[in-house]
């Protein structure tokens, strides 16, 4: 598989909404914002303007026009070029079939949770869960003030996938902090 030229994720949210309509940059991000995408895409204007900058430097995107509203500034208004709408649908495609390995933070602590010992372990885990469950709470949320009131489905899909994990995520810390707690789960001794 050839090395992609672009592989920054905000980059994929940015091809995606261009599939819409051209956008200037700073719509582009309040869309991704109304739409609770920035819980998916981590947006700052830097990055994001970085972005913009790189996709239309490889010519994935173009300037289409500038506009000015009223005392605003001009915005350069941006679309999909030809190579770019191809480039986003190969990268769409590739990341959708192909799993790869990721380090989840999370994931290396749970490696070392020995090191905390059994009570401070339970209490860790029984906190993150009252946090998954706060992140659950705030995902239906969005479901509803989207989805529930006419937006396609299929828009928010990837709200309903971190949803589904959190609560994965939620029901493991929960049955782990009880096996903890309950001294199922055999603490060794040199911890």
């Amino acid at each position: 598989m050839p090395s992609r030229k672009i592989r920054n994720t905000l980059a994929l949210a940015l091809l995606g909404l261009l599939l819409e309509r051209p956008m200037h940059p700073y719509e582009m991000a309040s869309t991704l914002r109304e739409r609770y995408k920035d819980s998916s895409f981590k947006i700052n204007p830097g990055s994001l303007y970085d972005t913009v900058e790189s996709l239309a430097k490889h010519r994935w995107i173009e300037p289409v026009e500038t506009v000015r509203e009223g005392n605003r500034p001009e915005r350069t208004v941006y679309a999909h070029t030809e190579l770019g709408r191809q480039e986003f649908v190969a990268w769409l495609d590739e990341l959708v079939r192909e799993p790869v390995t990721e380090y989840p933070k999370f994931v290396a602590a749970v490696s070392y949770l020995g090191a905390l010992g059994p009570e401070r372990a339970a209490d860790a885990l029984e906190e993150r869960a009252r946090h998954l469950a706060a992140r659950i709470d705030g995902a239906n949320t969005a479901l509803d003030d989207t989805v529930g009131k006419g937006a396609p489905r299929l828009f928010m899909i990837e709200v309903e996938f971190v949803r589904h994990a959190w609560q994965a995520e939620l029901d493991w810390a929960r049955a782990t902090a009880a096996e903890i707690r309950s001294g199922s789960l055999p603490w060794p001794d040199h911890f």
